[in-house]
């Protein structure tokens, strides 16, 4: 195991050295995930992070714990307009996405229903799990999802809306008072493991950004994670969604990497159409409203919403509704509709070998 991660790392050095050399956007997230996908697919036994990197995620939830100042909890009656539209956003990605994965690819009930939630990959993991659902599929299609999302969103960005992605991600770690740090620091950690511990979806991002909303609402942080930590969790996370393809069959990629692929495809007529209508009604700026409706994962969007100086809270703020949306709703209509029950010998499949996301 310590072999096959201390590769997985040495690839993703070597690709974000590419990418920065290269020039490229985002060396530190592209270049790690494009050469731990690459590598991926052509058979060599990468092995994620685990819980390191998981734990890196905590960075990105106190990242956005900080930036929710009162100034942001003013001005949420503000987004009322636009948050009561991510309900009808779900709801439309389910009414197109369950048919397609069922009548087009013969999915079962259980994985096109959780295929089509556009909630985090783990999460519908496991709730289609419970539910019987293939497990395998239903990693590989959202692994998919969030890939071309966090690929394609960055183009989008820079050439639809004019967007300049060099925004400071964060102030260097030496110019951060050292007692905001070890407070940081420590919100992280404990955030994460009491998250974990009450059975909090997204701990790692959730837990470490309801604590640090506390404190910068309470006036005892007033700075985001250091530059240098930012870059740390966009390189983990590039790891995580390239070795997600490791051990990917071709009758995987036919089926059901090709049915993520189509799917994103749809998500994107309704992503632009919501963004869209934001625009029009003068509720955000083109940036902020295609960030807010983009139906990547979390700490991707996060990431992409600090380079690009985005408005942080407007962007999550939707995402957080969307999560809840996903995470509450779909297995209440699941068990109204009686998937848990109708395909309980389908899905015995663990995890995804090696998958640490």
């Amino acid at each position: 195991m310590f072999f096959r991660r201390s590769l997985t790392l040495a690839i993703a050095a070597v690709g974000t050295g590419i990418f920065w050399l290269l020039g490229l956007p985002l060396p530190f997230l592209f270049g790690p995930l494009f050469a731990c996908l690459i590598a991926a697919l052509l058979g060599v036994n990468l092995k994620g992070a685990g819980q390191l990197g998981i734990g890196m995620r905590t960075i990105l939830g106190v990242a956005v714990g900080a930036s929710i100042t009162p100034q942001v909890v003013e001005r949420l009656p503000q987004m009322t307009a636009s948050i009561l539209m991510v309900p009808i956003y779900v709801i439309l990605i389910g009414m197109v996405g369950v048919p397609f994965f069922r009548k087009v690819y013969k999915f079962d009930w259980p994985t096109a229903w959780y295929a089509a939630m556009p909630g985090g990959l783990q999460d519908m993991v496991i709730f289609g799990k419970e539910a019987g659902g293939d497990v395998r599929a239903l990693s590989l299609i959202h692994a998919t999802r969030v890939l071309i999302v966090i690929t394609l969103a960055p183009i989008i960005l820079t050439q639809g809306f004019g967007a300049s992605l060099d925004s400071p991600i964060g102030q260097p770690a030496a110019d951060i008072p050292v007692h905001e740090l070890l407070i940081m620091t420590a919100a992280a950690i404990i955030g994460w493991k009491v998250g974990e511990r009450i059975g909090l979806f997204g701990a790692s991002i959730l837990g470490p950004m309801i604590l640090a909303g506390i404190l910068s609402l309470t006036d005892i942080i007033h700075f985001r994670p250091p530059a240098e930590a930012i870059l740390a969790a966009q390189f983990f996370i590039g790891i995580g969604l390239g070795a997600g393809y490791v051990g990917v069959t071709m009758t995987e990629v036919r089926r059901d990497v090709l049915a993520g692929i189509y799917f994103v495809l749809m998500l994107a007529v309704l992503t632009i159409g919501f963004t869209e209508f934001v625009i029009l009604l003068k509720l955000a700026p083109p940036v902020d409203a295609f960030l807010a409706f983009a139906p990547g994962g979390q700490a991707e969007i996060t990431v992409l919403a600090i380079i690009a100086g985005a408005d942080l809270g407007y962007v999550v703020v939707h995402h957080l509704v969307r999560v809840f949306v996903v995470i509450t709703g779909a297995p209440i209509a699941a068990k109204l509709f009686g998937l848990n029950k109708r395909h309980s010998t389908q899905g015995s499949n663990d995890l995804p070998r090696d998958h640490d996301k």
